[in-house]
């Protein structure tokens, strides 16, 4: 029994495993945007989160904690100089992954990582919650809000029997 599911295994031994997710964190961090495979993205973008806020933090313990993980150093001067400072007024929500397809070999569920650069966090409320942006009304709602009924569909017609062929009769 996997009790919590904590971790997506990706059918990798967990040296494997960590070396690669060390190396997609580390190119994410150099271009800003990897492709990969959807169930890769979803464990770099644990990882690439944990960096980005270790990075914020800015201090010496932080810096240690992102050298064990980051591959390159210069990707972690980058990180620490370039990358965090720009996420310094978002409070999480640092990467965005985009599906986008499948892959033509194996049909494997294709995803972008991208770091989230463009534009400022979210509009927040006074009680800290995010703010609807342009949520439209939905118009099969509207009736209900006004108290009318809906019309009612016309049962569906059925359709006729067909007469079942009479056996001829044996002669006794």
């Amino acid at each position: 029994m996997r009790h919590q599911h904590g971790v997506a295994k990706l059918g990798k031994t967990p040296a494997h495993r960590r070396a690669m997710l060390r190396n997609m964190v580390t190119s994410l961090f150099q271009h800003e945007r990897i492709t990969t495979t959807a169930p890769k993205a979803r464990e770099a973008k644990r990882w690439a989160e944990r960096m980005i806020t270790l990075g914020k933090r800015g201090d010496l313990h932080a810096r240690r904690q992102a050298a064990a993980f980051v591959m390159d150093e210069t990707v972690l001067k980058k990180l620490f100089d370039e990358i965090a400072p720009a996420f310094k007024d978002r409070p999480g929500g640092y990467t965005r992954m985009m599906h986008a397809g499948v892959r033509k070999g194996d049909v494997a569920k294709v995803a972008i990582l991208e770091l989230m650069t463009k534009g400022p966090a979210r509009p927040r409320n006074a009680d800290g919650k995010t703010k609807t942006v342009n949520r439209k009304p939905k118009g099969r709602l509207e009736p209900f809000k006004t108290g009318e009924q809906r019309p009612k569909k016309a049962p569906p017609k059925k359709k006729a029997a067909k007469p079942a062929a009479k056996k001829p009769a044996a002669d006794a």
